[in-house]
């Protein structure tokens, strides 16, 4: 087809029909979309796309686009970058106007989503192995509890939580093991004074 070819074009209308960028534009139903201002500029999302071939099926099955229609703005959906790349596909279709493609999500940069500090999960593992190896990890389970809260505090990152979670368990031995040696120096002064 030529860039000029006649053809119908939806609702029986007849009229020059061309390509650019990628899209097609029916005679005396193109706007500027990109004088919409900034958001013809945006890129489309996935999603975005989605909307607008379902807007195509519908118009495919309501019979407003030929075959041939259908499968060029289809191949075209697919392969837009931008809202104006996908607005002059469906600018022609009756459900276009009713329901602009609008952007998905508000346009804003997405901060990367704070990870759990590794020194928090060290801090209750070594809580944990208290029970299973002795005292031998209650001095890591305090010092790196307490290490990561500070970096938790510092950088944002999740898991202060787990943090607290090895420190009580490392600073419950320390208090489980003084009174268990308070006990025992106790009981041993008994036992000397009774043997006297």
């Amino acid at each position: 087809m030529s860039e000029n070819d006649t053809a119908p074009l939806a609702d029986g209308e007849r009229g020059p029909r061309t390509t650019v960028l990628r899209a097609i534009q029916s005679a005396g139903h193109t706007r500027a979309f990109a004088a919409d201002g900034e958001r013809g500029k945006l890129r489309a999302s996935d999603a975005d796309r989605d909307r607008v071939v379902e807007l195509l099926n519908v118009a495919y099955s309501e019979g407003r686009l030929s075959k041939d229609e259908y499968d060029g703005r289809l191949e075209n959906a697919f392969s837009a970058r931008t809202y104006a790349d996908l607005d002059q596909i469906v600018t022609d279709l009756p459900a276009a106007r009713a329901t602009a493609v609008a952007p998905v999500a508000p346009v804003a940069p997405l901060a990367p989503a704070a990870g759990v500090n590794g020194l928090a999960i060290a801090s209750l593992a070594c809580g944990l192995a208290q029970f299973a190896i002795g005292p031998l990890a209650t001095i890591p389970a305090i010092v790196l509890g307490h290490v990561a809260r500070h970096q938790i505090k510092r950088s944002g990152e999740q898991g202060a939580g787990l943090a607290l979670a090895g420190l009580i368990l490392g600073w419950a031995a320390v208090i489980v093991g003084i009174i268990i040696l308070i006990a025992g120096v106790a009981m041993s002064v008994r036992m000397q004074g009774t043997t006297h």
